[in-house]
């Protein structure tokens, strides 16, 4: 097995982690709602006010996967650990990339004192789903997804 790290994403890995992005989006069959751009994202992240933070994990120097999140506030429960994006490129899937990324993320919200981690996945993301049951995830079938276009 090829020797897998973990670490801190930096600005110079953001055009890789839009192709995973792009890559992810595919998957989820909505390339056309990725719009961001290159510069966008670099300044969300790395910017004079960053909003995300990401851990991306390598093989071999290469990005292969990643877990982006930001700070959630719930006024019911506090601060929380929003995961927007958790994904591993196809090849390298299977390979437990994602479980370690997933225990980095529990790590730094250890660390963090933050009292949980809130995602949503897709309802016919059986691979996705299968996975996040695995660490005893908590599935609301409850709440609807809003959104808002600011056009």
């Amino acid at each position: 097995m090829d020797n897998i790290t973990l670490r801190v994403a930096r600005k110079e890995d953001c055009p890789r982690l839009l192709e995973l992005i792009r890559e992810l989006a595919e998957y989820e069959k909505a390339s056309q709602e990725v719009t961001v751009t290159l510069e966008h994202f670099e300044a969300a992240g790395f910017g004079e006010n960053p909003v995300w933070k990401a851990f991306v994990a390598e093989v071999n120097e290469q990005i292969v996967g990643f877990a982006l999140y930001y700070v959630r506030y719930s006024t019911w429960k506090g601060c929380r650990l929003y995961l927007e994006d958790i994904i591993v490129t196809e090849k390298w899937r299977g390979k437990k990339i994602g479980q370690l990324l997933f225990e980095q993320l529990f790590k730094e919200a250890r660390e963090k004192q933050f009292s949980g981690i809130t995602f949503q996945v897709l309802e016919w993301n059986e691979p996705a789903i299968n996975f996040y049951k695995k660490f005893q995830a908590k599935f609301d079938p409850e709440w609807v997804n809003v959104s808002i276009e600011m056009v």
